[in-house]
């Protein structure tokens, strides 16, 4: 039954796929553009798969862990490095990846990429110790980053600027797909085929990817300014430092905080502080700090952090609400739990499309109202209409992401300088781990102190229930927030140009 329902899906996803990248593609022939419809549309299929696959194998890897474990005869705690040597990767090297794109040429990069990312997978797939999956996992993670980052970065090379929206919300569909497809597909694999298959099936994909890539994306253009720069090594090894401390200080502990935490918390600290200081002492710096001062950009970054936070909350509370409280067992938890991805793969494309007709910042607006209106009935109807009462809000909050996370993204990536592009993309994407690793430990936090049990797993019920509550409270609160700072970015824009023709 479940196969079906993901059948379904995506079947439904595909002719939404279709439909979008029909406007996509001739609105070059209508502009008199020198790119030929199929080339743009294959281009495209490039740029969907470099966000695919990377989604695909962030949650793909988990459901193999505990077979994983039995085959290499190790701990749940050490297998775990499986996910985390991947997502650390990621985290702590796109914004470096993105900035030798902008030097080097961000079509040689994303082929280096993707060709990293497909060795990586073969050899996780022959892997045979632990340590050295392990490793593979990590050049894995850097072939993502390079595959992440760059992909969004090329939509302003690839389709017109007017259809920016449309190719973003595209590229978070793709990204949605992989998110929901992984834990279904990684089991079919395991149990048909063992788990190396879990990572073997990016092979085929990442050479048919490659092909695309090579011959469809446009030619690098050298911008002089970048080009004869050079790659801030001591920057690039400080935020890398500094990232990874951060990353371990909210995923170390479970849950717990101890002195570790706060160590790794300082080091964060002092990481950054210095980080600040180089960049204002190296003739290259990996980041001109000079670009927070765009009102534009800064509220785009901080706005995306708060809402990936506010977002981890629905897959941190959301199991332990529904089969603690409700009392569903795993299958149905995982059915409930999906209806969330589904739904951002599934309205990603048309929020693309209505970004470009009605405007990036009217519809960042819209979608943050709408994920307030649906994180406030989450709590409302708690313990009311069964599922029912639980999914019906959080496809409500999901399908108002999908807007947010369109409209921001092509607000952030399309009035910027062709030769910031890679950098940049790379700093929304980090904004969003940070938020999502941010999540996972804040939210998590409030979640077992609301609660008022030590252990949330044998926690009684209506402690359960009263933790969700409160937790959906504050995330609700952190949107309002996060909507406060997108209603006075807008007022600023709008005021920016008046004292503009005053002077």
């Amino acid at each position: 039954m479940r196969q079906t329902v993901t059948l379904g899906g995506i079947f439904q996803i595909s002719s939404e796929l279709e439909r979008t990248l029909k406007p996509i593609v001739e609105e070059p022939r209508k502009a008199g553009h020198t790119k030929s419809a199929s080339s743009i549309r294959w281009a495209l299929a490039s740029l969907s798969l470099s966000m695919l696959m990377p989604s695909l194998d962030t949650s793909i890897a988990n459901v193999g862990l505990p077979t994983l474990a039995r085959t290499f005869g190790a701990s749940f705690q050490q297998v775990q490095w499986i996910v985390l040597a991947y997502l650390l990767a990621i985290t702590t090297l796109i914004v470096s990846v993105g900035k030798l794109g902008d030097i080097f040429g961000r079509r040689r990069l994303l082929l280096i990429g993707i060709s990293l990312f497909t060795l990586a997978s073969l050899f996780c797939g022959i892997a045979p110790t632990l340590w050295l999956l392990l490793a593979a996992r990590a050049f894995q993670g850097l072939g993502a980053a390079m595959m992440m980052a760059l992909a969004i970065a090329m939509v302003g090379e690839t389709v017109p600027k007017e259809r920016t929206g449309s190719a973003m919300g595209l590229l978070g569909t793709m990204s949605a797909i992989g998110t929901t497809l992984g834990p279904s597909l990684g089991g079919i694999l395991i149990a048909s085929f063992g788990w190396e298959t879990i990572f073997l099936v990016n092979v085929p994909l990442g050479i048919a990817n490659f092909l695309l890539a090579a011959c469809f994306l446009p030619a690098d253009r050298r911008h002089r300014k970048v080009s004869q720069g050079r790659l801030d090594m001591i920057g690039t090894l400080l935020l890398a430092l500094t990232l990874a401390a951060y990353a371990l200080a909210m995923t170390i502990g479970h849950g717990s905080f101890g002195a570790l935490n706060m160590g790794l918390l300082l080091a964060t600290a002092s990481g950054i502080a210095l980080f600040a200081f180089t960049e204002t002492k190296v003739k290259s710096p990996l980041l001109h700090l000079s670009m927070f001062h765009d009102r534009k950009l800064s509220t785009g970054l901080a706005m995306s952090t708060l809402v990936s936070t506010v977002i981890m909350a629905t897959l941190v509370v959301g199991p332990f609400y529904l089969s603690r409280s409700l009392g569903f067992d795993a299958a149905h938890v995982g059915a409930i739990m999906s209806s969330g991805p589904l739904v951002s793969a599934l309205t990603g494309v048309p929020a693309g499309r209505i970004v470009d007709r009605f405007g990036a910042q009217r519809v960042t607006t819209t979608g943050l109202a709408g994920m307030i209106v649906g994180l406030f009935l989450i709590v409302m109807l708690q313990g009311r209409f069964g599922a029912a009462g639980y999914i019906g809000p959080l496809v409500i909050v999901t399908a108002n992401y999908a807007l947010f996370q369109a409209s921001n993204n092509t607000t952030i990536m399309k009035d910027i300088n062709a030769e910031q592009r890679g950098v940049i993309s790379g700093m929304l994407s980090l904004s969003r781990n940070l938020g999502l690793i941010t999540g996972a430990a804040v939210m998590g936090a409030i979640f077992t102190f609301a609660s008022g049990a030590a252990d949330i797993t044998a926690a009684h019920p209506e402690a359960v229930a009263s933790g969700m509550q409160t937790t959906f409270a504050v995330a609700a609160l952190l949107i309002v927030g996060t909507l406060a700072i997108a209603l006075a970015g807008s007022a600023y824009a709008k005021r920016a140009p008046l004292s503009e023709e005053a002077l």
